[in-house]
């Protein structure tokens, strides 16, 4: 005969089982998206890179695109985006920040309901930007390769970025309306929520009327 803890055990496996599945299934309706868009990044921070440092040297000098308002110029950066700089030590302190960011994004990924395109998108260009970055540092310590150039004359110009930098602040950008949304859904359920739970206890159900035979009794002798 078979325990009641064997059986206990047994449910249990069974109960996995449809949590499994639904975890396999919400893999798949993300991932090609998510991972299609890693690549997608990656290869296209890679290629513009190696041509900005052939087609570009020597650096510092611009190469007008569109006059002065958008121009190449390559430059090295060993800080953050945009020319965000920490000192000599700021290429391992952005590769660590990159690895310990990409394992927060890798959870959130984790937590995205399935279909959800627009966390998805975010969370993927994000990624890609990140890791087109932290291929960079790893490889070489004069730092990021940044071409893109954009201002207007000599005195407003923007700090000079690169392709991924374009995908982590749209991505970065998305990701927070995506969330603001989530957050809003979640109060708005939650304020509804409430609000029945006190319709509930303010309203109860009435009381049954006693019928015709008890309150005859009631009245007799």
């Amino acid at each position: 005969m078979t325990s009641p803890a064997a059986g206990g055990g047994g449910a249990s496996h069974l109960g996995d089982a449809p949590a499994a599945a639904a975890e396999e299934r919400h893999a798949r309706s993300n991932a090609p998206l998510f991972w299609g868009l890693i690549a997608g990044v990656i290869v296209g921070d890679v290629v513009t890179k190696a041509w900005a440092v052939r087609a570009l040297v020597p650096k510092h000098v611009p190469h007008q695109v569109f006059g002065d308002v958008l121009r190449f110029t390559l430059v090295h950066n060993p800080g953050a985006a945009f020319g965000l700089n920490l000192g000599t030590l700021s290429r391992w302190i952005f590769m660590a920040l990159t690895l310990g960011a990409l394992v927060v994004l890798g959870r959130l990924y984790r937590a995205t309901r399935p279909g959800d395109a627009w966390r998805t998108l975010a969370l993927g260009l994000v990624c890609g930007g990140a890791v087109g970055n932290l291929i960079d540092r790893v490889r070489s310590a004069e730092g990021v390769v940044d071409f893109i150039d954009v201002g207007w004359g000599e005195q407003w110009r923007w700090p000079t970025f690169n392709v991924a930098d374009m995908a982590v602040s749209v991505g970065a950008f998305l990701l927070a309306w995506v969330l603001w949304g989530e957050d809003r859904r979640e109060a708005a359920e939650a304020a509804e929520s409430a609000a029945s739970a006190r319709t509930a206890g303010v309203a109860p159900a009435p009381p049954a009327s006693p019928s015709t035979g008890d309150a005859a009794a009631s009245s007799s002798p």
